[in-house]
């Protein structure tokens, strides 16, 4: 085939998954083109304009740590932080920025456009070009060599990304009426999404869904509770020493019992109650209409009015998911105290989309039937931006190292919430829209918030993602963490400064211990010592560009606070470390690829297709897959020297025969 164009490696999709695909690639020094529908809408926000929350803060986190672009881009635009689940321990504790909507798309492209090697281009994929592989390759069957454009191009590439979001043969639902769409107000990409069915991969179809917006010129404010974020904001990116621009509020509402009469009246015009929807929305995140029939003793439900911006009135509806008729949805918002003479700008909507099941991915995110064609984001069964971006920044990176022909970048489950993510689709693969929560990790107090940077920024560093400066900030502040530690460990408290914190007896027995020993109290927090670590430390708070006697700066907190964790934390963390190391242990038996799982006795016929069809690496890989039990796992660890010595035994008759 003649092309006309030639990259290194193409992404298809500039969604958030798109985006860090293609910062990864072009970073790591790859000729990078970034193809999108709309390049007026990179890094739409197409749901709500938010950023984090729980689990998913973590995963905003762990991108940035490794040096993607979310954290800081939403540290630029955000609006309103909130640090939430503090009243809980540190490994639950998630970051959450309401954004500017459109400065969110605005700045995102003005990264993309200034990173070397990185090419935006506004098309139409409509076809994969897909050719067989060279038998001493001992890869996939087939090998993507590149797209085909709707406006005639040919564009070679040494590797493809696709993260097409919703587009893939989207179906819009509001109320009885359905069009295709790929967004409110934008086409779908159904060539690609028949492009990919014609390749053999198996897929499935979701659905997702967005509520109605409302103009605030016309609602009450004054009948709402206000929510405020936090006074001193806590950035996302580790790379933002303080959040500058102007934070706004938002409101509660709730439902009524006239609410709840109206949508039960006309339930069965919704279209998830009348079979006009037949594809698996999100459990976690459900339609207002879902919460009223499956929670009918619920009296009220809670909802947010969120701004979408700073130079916009339009309100976002948090809570009120629906794909309802548009006189319901408009019945249903003026059924809410303050909200009766309210105007809707958008209507709610629902939306079917094609996805591809996860199983049919390796741990780099590239297709096993294919080889140098990696997935990301929801086109992998996954919901929200954060889980994307996650999965972009990952498969962006295995595909830079599948053209310069270098080992892939897979982490452990131990290692990351990215990790988890990834692992739990390619093992288990979903019939609805993923979400991440902390409860999926084996070993949660590891994997927190505030060491995302320890973790993982040497890899980060190592893959060519994180810049010089970057990398010094990085080990000053492991420099900063160890000098505090050692000295909490190493000072004892003083004893006029015990009477100043206590203002009681709880610190009575307390003379001649150390800081770190009083810290291990829960009573006492780090912030009561910061008096007494200014006078002892003071290089640590100007660094720290914590100036106010009376003040912590968000860096010199955060900073801390998490060689707090470490100390308060000491035995659990050591318990999960000699955990994981046993855990460690069973996924490093690795399953060869020759395996013949039809060979094993006592392996149901449904455990054979399932352990055939995923293939697992490994005895903890394979004991993840849904229905695959412990004793199915022992047959295969026994099977495994079985077949191995009669595969040696074969090869040495085989020798005997030839001589």
């Amino acid at each position: 085939m003649s092309f006309t164009e030639q990259y290194d490696v193409a992404v298809v999709g500039a969604g958030h998954a798109g985006c860090e695909a293609a910062m990864a690639c072009a970073r790591m020094g790859l000729k990078t083109a970034l193809f999108t529908l709309n390049v007026d809408l990179i890094a739409q926000m197409s749901c709500n304009p938010a950023v984090g929350g729980i689990a998913k803060g973590h995963l905003v986190r762990e991108v940035d740590a490794l040096g993607g672009v979310m954290g800081e881009v939403t540290d630029a635009v955000g609006i309103q932080f909130r640090l939430l689940n503090t009243s809980r321990g540190p490994a639950v504790w998630s970051p959450r920025a309401q954004c500017d909507k459109q400065q969110y798309r605005l700045k995102m492209r003005e990264v993309l456009e200034s990173q070397p090697k990185l090419s935006i281009q506004q098309a139409e994929v409509a076809e994969l070009v897909v050719e067989p592989s060279a038998p001493e390759t001992g890869s996939a069957a087939q090998v993507a060599t590149g797209i085909k454009l709707r406006d005639g191009r040919h564009v070679r590439a040494g590797a493809i990304v696709i993260t097409t979001g919703t587009f893939l043969n989207g179906l819009i639902h509001c109320g009885e009426q359905t069009y295709p769409a790929g967004r409110s107000g934008e086409p779908p990409s159904q060539l690609l999404g028949e492009s990919l069915k014609l390749l053999g991969l198996r897929g499935c179809r979701l659905k997702t869904g967005t509520p109605p917006r409302l103009d605030g010129r016309t609602i009450e404010w004054s009948r709402f509770p206000l929510q405020p974020g936090d006074v001193d904001p806590t950035p996302f990116s580790f790379r933002t020493k303080q959040i500058s621009q102007k934070q706004v509020p938002c409101y509660i509402a709730f439902t009524t019992d006239e609410t709840h009469r109206i949508i039960r009246q006309n339930v069965h015009r919704s279209p998830m109650y009348s079979g006009q929807i037949k594809s698996i929305g999100p459990r976690y995140c459900p339609s207002i209409e879902d919460k009223i029939v499956k929670f009918p003793d619920k009296l009220q439900h809670q909802l947010f009015l969120e701004p979408e911006g700073l130079n916009t009135h339009e309100i976002y509806v948090n809570g009120m998911s629906t794909s309802m008729p548009i006189d319901v949805q408009l019945a249903m918002i003026h059924s809410i105290p303050g909200l009766e003479t309210s105007e809707m700008l958008r209507p709610g909507y629902a939306i079917e989309y094609d996805s591809i099941d996860p199983t049919e991915l390796e741990r780099t995110l590239e297709t096993k039937k294919i080889s140098r064609l990696f997935l990301a984001g929801q086109i992998n069964g996954t919901s929200g931006y954060e889980e994307a971006a996650c999965q972009g920044i990952m498969a962006g990176i295995n595909a830079a190292l599948k053209v310069k022909g270098a080992a892939p970048f897979v982490l452990d489950r131990t290692e990351g919430y990215t990790a988890i993510l990834i692992d739990d689709l390619i093992s288990k693969g979903t019939n609805e829209p993923y979400r991440m929560f902390t409860s999926r990790a084996e070993f949660r107090l590891q994997l927190r918030i505030d060491n995302a940077d320890r973790r993982l920024t040497p890899y980060g560093r190592k893959l060519g993602l994180i810049s010089d400066n970057a990398w010094r900030d990085y080990l000053d502040k492991q420099e900063r963490a160890s000098a505090i530690g050692k000295l909490l460990e190493t000072t004892k408290a003083n004893p006029d400064f015990l009477a100043v914190i206590a203002g009681s007896e709880s610190l009575n027995g307390c003379a001649g211990q150390t800081y770190a020993q009083l810290l291990r109290r829960p009573e006492i927090a780090i912030e009561m010592l910061a008096p007494a670590l200014r006078e002892l430390l003071p290089s640590f708070f100007q660094e720290c560009e914590s100036v106010e006697p009376e003040r912590l700066s968000a860096q010199a907190r955060n900073e801390l606070r998490s060689v707090e964790t470490e100390i308060k934390y000491a035995g659990y963390l050591q318990q999960q470390q000699r955990s994981i190391e046993r855990l460690k242990k069973a996924e490093e038996r690795v399953i060869p690829e020759w395996f013949d799982y039809s060979q094993v006795c006592g392996l149901s016929r449904e455990m054979n297709e399932k352990l055939t069809r995923v293939r697992p690496r490994t005895l903890g890989h394979a004991i993840r897959i849904p229905g695959v039990t412990p004793a199915a796992v022992s047959l295969i660890n026994v099977y495994i020297e079985i077949q191995a010595k009669r595969a040696q035994q074969a090869a040495l008759s085989s020798t005997h025969r030839v001589t």
